[in-house]
């Protein structure tokens, strides 16, 4: 059973995953995942995968054929742990709780050799699709508190499988970095009564230096401050803090400009490796009118070292309002 434990002085918790578990031989600072032979994640593999939790299909087969172009399966090797209690317990001055949430992966487009950047705008309009049915669905269950979906594509950015696919980590509490994120967004509330998101997009259209694009419901900018190069937000104009009640054609224009900005970048960073995250209101916090869902996008073209460690600050060597115009300028 994987285990949580909570860090006593800065209260961040992590994940101690019993089913990931390494020996010190298994850790290769330069493993590289297998690019050819087999796939689980192609069709005819669905026996060898989880059973699905969700798929979409254009014909009637049945559940675990082929015939599929989305598809969810639990991880094979999960972080946590749907079955259980929670058992919350203290260890002398620490805290410590079972591993129970879901780990899942959302297996992008049947076609090994496609990238998010490739697939056609229906097919990406139905990923966003499946991650908003199955915020729904795990929402009904009472032991979880937060949904986290991220995207690890490319080796250097953490990928083991080269299949596109995106992941979703639903926990029984709410992660260190979003909590934050919260607070500083409820603080701004509760000093100007207004949204800071809402005041960000705001500021950030009539200066314009830092936006990369836009449609009639969202908008792509590189953040003011951000952590690494080329860092990219995805934010809708009209205020939301939950992902999962967009209207249809949300999730359209969603998908037009999330494909245009990964083309952005591929075409300025030369297919950098990157990850994505979705930071969305906690499951339990119904509608709120301080924080605002968002995407954030991030390239992995600089290292994590003992400076950012030690000290919480990044350093970033590209301005953001250089990246958002290579990105704005460049030629698709």
């Amino acid at each position: 059973m994987p285990e949580l434990r909570k860090d006593p002085i800065i209260g961040r918790w992590v994940i101690i995953s019993t089913e990931r578990g390494k020996r010190p031989s298994e850790f290769e600072y330069n493993q590289v995942p297998a690019k050819a032979g087999f796939c689980p994640f192609c069709p005819g593999n669905e026996p060898k995968t989880p059973n699905e939790v969700l798929a979409y299909r254009k014909n009637n087969n049945g559940p675990n054929s082929a015939g599929w172009h989305i598809r969810v399966v639990p991880n094979k090797y999960p972080a946590l742990k749907v079955e259980g209690e929670i058992s919350r317990e203290g260890d002398g001055v620490y805290d410590k709780m079972n591993g129970i949430g879901a780990h899942e992966v959302i297996i992008e487009s049947p076609d090994h050799k496609e990238s998010l950047a490739s697939v056609n705008m229906r097919q990406f309009e139905e990923i966003l699709w499946a991650y908003r049915d199955r915020i729904i669905d795990l929402k009904k269950d009472l032991r979880l508190r937060y949904i986290l979906i991220f995207k690890n594509h490319g080796e250097a950015a953490g990928a083991t499988l080269e299949h596109s696919h995106s992941q979703l980590i639903a926990l029984p509490i709410i992660p260190k970095r979003v909590a934050e994120e919260l607070d500083g967004a409820l603080e701004y509330y509760n000093f100007k009564e207004r949204c800071i998101f809402c005041d960000i997009i705001r500021q950030e259209i009539m200066q314009g230096s830092r936006v990369i694009s836009e449609n009639s419901d969202f908008i792509a900018l590189t953040p003011y401050a951000p952590k690494a190069p080329f860092e990219i937000w995805l934010l809708p104009k009209a205020h939301e803090s939950s992902f999962e009640n967009c209207q249809k054609h949300h999730y359209e224009n969603l998908a037009l400009i999330f494909s245009d900005v990964l083309k952005r970048m591929n075409k300025v960073l030369n297919f950098p490796p990157y990850n994505f995250i979705l930071h969305t209101a906690p499951l339990k916090d119904g509608a709120t009118q301080y924080y605002h869902w968002h995407f954030e996008i991030m390239p992995k073209l600089t290292k994590v070292a003992g400076f950012e460690w030690g000290s919480g600050f990044y350093i970033n060597p590209t301005p953001p309002e250089e990246a958002a115009q290579f990105l704005r300028d460049v030629k698709l």
